[in-house]
């Protein structure tokens, strides 16, 4: 049974209720998720948090991934409420061509938004790059009287993104590499697009992630925050990464369609619409009503982003007063600045002396421009000793130590490419690798790459017919014209070591 405070329960359900305007008006989108799962989100938000409204940017605050981005309008009413550049007007142009409201998030579109979520699986892998990302920082930056990188990734997902297989390759990752400030709400609600969850989806949830190293926690009533709120407090006690699973009602308060498939999405009409609003109690019959104490129920987010900003500054400053060449390389991140010299090294590199296999050349390449650039990190799905793709000065990241700049992937192509985009979201140069043809399994997270404008590179060997011995399964054919046909990907095939020096040079040069 539900205790939430009178001003808690108004502002949770004025998340749904905008939700519900947005919908109608737009005459699409979907429901069923911000119906359901608003109580959790908006007890994330208000309870615990680490965000500045004023400074959208600020480095140490905490990541928020809506994996199940088709829930996108609950994301926007809270970035609403909370103070962010989304206004009301905004919220009424919902998914409207070139508005700030796109019926999934878009990076850099949507203040607030922190990652381009739709294709499910997608969000939650590329938070365990971002938890990757602040561990490795985190290792590198603080020092054990100044704790200046310490921030956590909150992801929520659906049954739809736990399906997927991406999110089991980076789930398990995850587990094995003990990303212990990866929390991931799970909104379980039962329910898919098609039918009742039981139709395709029985899994253990618990035995599942804690097979592979996670927390497992349970919320039985998903409508009650004193309970989320015990189950998030919880979650940050463990050095595992942490699943709780938040039992919810699907399009919480629709009449006759709650608690059902039909509930996931589109418009109810202006009757149904009403008796959901009566349903949650809501006295206010204007669409896109957002009373004065909804706001109120956000000021603690507010100043307590404001607060812990101004002691993080302060902090910053110590550090740099203490150990400048820390805050200089932290610096570089954020900026994903290059050092001036750094396309010299191109110029002590030669490839004159005999034939010389390309994947060698970019091995000796990515080892020269290790030594001067902090940010490039990365490794192969699992054939690094075919594709050179190794740093020889460096050890591999572990689950107890983070200081090596080589990742180990496992056989994950997918899994990779969604983490290293998590890791460029978080200011570093990631790359990646495996032979061309496995490029298939990649493409997902490739596109979402592009359209974000994300500086990974992907290094790709074996890349064509002439593999010969392996058999056709092994022999890419159509890659290269599909990549060559994607925007906003820059592809280059280079034919020796000063193509490939060339190729490495620009990689490193687009923004």
């Amino acid at each position: 049974m539900s205790t939430n405070s009178k001003k808690e329960q108004l502002a949770i359900n004025t998340l749904r209720t905008l939700t519900i305007d947005a919908v109608e008006k737009a005459s699409s989108g979907h429901m069923g998720l911000p119906l359901g799962a608003a109580s959790m989100a908006y007890t994330l938000w208000n309870r615990h948090l680490k965000i500045n409204p004023e400074d959208p940017q600020w480095f140490n605050r905490d990541r928020f991934v809506l994996s199940a981005g088709h829930g996108s309008m609950l994301l926007y009413g809270l970035l609403h409420l909370s103070g962010f550049n989304v206004s009301k007007k905004d919220l009424q142009e919902f998914r409207s061509f070139n508005s700030k409201t796109p019926g999934h998030p878009e990076w850099e579109q949507t203040e607030g938004v922190e990652v381009t979520t739709g294709p499910l699986g997608q969000g939650i892998s590329m938070a365990v790059g971002m938890a990757l990302a602040e561990e490795k920082l985190a290792d590198t930056i603080n020092e054990e009287q100044n704790q200046l990188i310490d921030h956590y990734t909150y992801v929520l997902c659906g049954d739809g993104d736990l399906m997927e297989g991406v999110s089991h390759e980076a789930i398990s990752f995850a587990g094995h590499l003990q990303l212990g400030k990866l929390i991931v709400l799970y909104d379980s609600n039962q329910s898919s697009l098609d039918a009742a969850l039981e139709q395709s989806f029985s899994d253990n949830i618990q035995e599942k992630f804690e097979a592979v190293h996670w927390q497992h926690l349970l919320v039985e009533d998903g409508q009650n925050i004193e309970e989320i709120d015990k189950a998030l407090c919880q979650a940050k006690e463990t050095n595992q990464p942490t699943v709780i699973e938040v039992k919810t009602t699907i399009g919480y308060g629709l009449p006759k369609i709650a608690g059902t498939s039909d509930a996931h999405s589109d418009p109810v009409e202006e009757e149904d619409a009403k008796k959901a609003k009566e349903n949650l109690g809501w006295e206010y019959d204007t669409p896109f009503t957002i009373p004065e104490e909804a706001y109120e129920a956000f000021s603690d987010l507010k100043s307590r982003g404001k607060r812990l900003k101004e002691k993080w500054e302060q902090d910053y400053s110590a550090l740099k007063q203490n150990n400048p060449e820390k805050i200089q390389i932290l610096e570089d991140f954020l900026q994903q600045k290059l050092p001036e010299d750094w396309s010299e090294i191109f110029n002590e590199l030669s490839f004159k002396e005999g034939m010389l296999a390309t994947r060698t050349a970019s091995h000796k390449i990515l080892n020269a421009l290790s030594t001067h650039i902090p940010q490039l990190i990365g490794g192969a799905a699992d054939v690094s000793s075919s594709t050179k793709a190794t740093i020889d000065n460096s050890s591999a990241i572990t689950a107890s130590d983070f200081s090596g700049k080589n990742i180990y992937f496992g056989v994950r192509e997918f899994g990779m490419t969604a983490i290293a985009n998590g890791l460029a979201l978080h200011h570093f140069l990631p790359f990646v690798s495996t032979y061309f043809i496995f490029s298939d399994y990649m493409k997902p997270a490739i596109r979402l790459a592009a359209l974000m404008g994300l500086p990974v590179t992907h290094v790709f060997s074996h890349d064509s017919i002439a593999v010969g011995k392996d058999g056709p399964t092994h022999q890419p054919v159509e890659q290269l014209a599909a990549f060559r046909s994607m925007p906003n990907l820059q592809v280059t095939r280079p034919a020796d070591g000063n193509e490939t020096a060339a190729a490495w040079k620009l990689a490193l040069e687009i923004e």
